[in-house]
């Protein structure tokens, strides 16, 4: 009986111990909300790049598209540390990672209405 009891109590420790370990990890994690808006605008730098190395292929030596990055983080106040981070717990996190890229999609099917009833 005593074995029985110290199982259930090593499994009840193991799994608040996972459970604490998960929300800290979790902590440095930017939110879906904020995570959506600075993969959006990180999108859109990319798409810049392309642009811009299209006219002048010397940027792409002189690595524009990370000065662009840092500029996305720097807006966001953010780090690219804390953005590569979280990027990698959505990629590691399936059903997080599709709510996330929902978002983004949403996000983006918005700017596009705003966009086309602006230039109406």
């Amino acid at each position: 009986m005593k074995r029985i009891a110290g199982a259930y109590i090593s499994f009840f420790l193991a799994g608040m111990m996972m459970i604490s370990c998960n929300s800290s990890a979790e902590k440095d994690i930017l939110p879906v909300d904020s995570m959506k808006v600075v993969m959006w605008d990180m999108l859109k730098a990319d798409e810049w790049y392309v642009h811009l190395t299209r006219k002048d292929s010397t940027l792409k030596k002189q690595r524009e598209d990370i000065r662009l990055y840092e500029q996305v983080f720097l807006i966001h106040g953010i780090t690219r540390e804390q953005y590569y981070k979280s990027y990698r717990y959505y990629e590691t996190h399936p059903v997080k990672f599709k709510q996330l890229l929902d978002s983004v999609d949403q996000l983006a099917s918005r700017e596009k209405q705003n966009w086309e009833h602006i230039s109406r």
